[in-house]
């Protein structure tokens, strides 16, 4: 349960990282909204993410791990579209994004395992 609710924090953290860097990604809105993109994003990485990663193992492993950012982005667009104030404005604000949500979640993982 703890290692669930930092995760959420993390997502949180990681989305207003990616609002802090990434022109083109834009976030209205106040801790509650983060929080509440970091559940949905923290669900969607617990529940979808490793279905998808089964589904397109083939083009995992023929790209050596770089289609795991097509799934990652495809989560985060997931959040953009589900949300009004989430704000994605072109592709490369969402790759951009996807990459500093995935940097900064990598840190929170090495955390939450000290943790746990």
């Amino acid at each position: 349960m703890m290692s669930f609710l930092l995760r959420i924090l993390g997502n949180a953290v990681a989305i207003y990282a990616a609002v802090w860097f990434v022109p083109g990604f834009s976030f209205t809105g106040g801790i509650k909204e983060y929080a509440i993109a970091g559940v949905v994003l923290s669900l969607l990485n617990m529940v979808l993410r490793p279905i998808l990663k089964l589904i397109s193992m083939p083009f995992i492993i023929l790209t050596l791990g770089l289609f795991t950012i097509v799934i990652n982005a495809l989560l985060l667009w997931l959040v953009d579209y589900i949300f009004d104030f989430v704000t994605i404005s072109d592709i490369m604000a969402l790759v951009w994004a996807t990459i500093v949500i995935g940097i900064v979640n990598m840190i929170v993982s090495v955390v939450v395992k000290t943790v746990d």
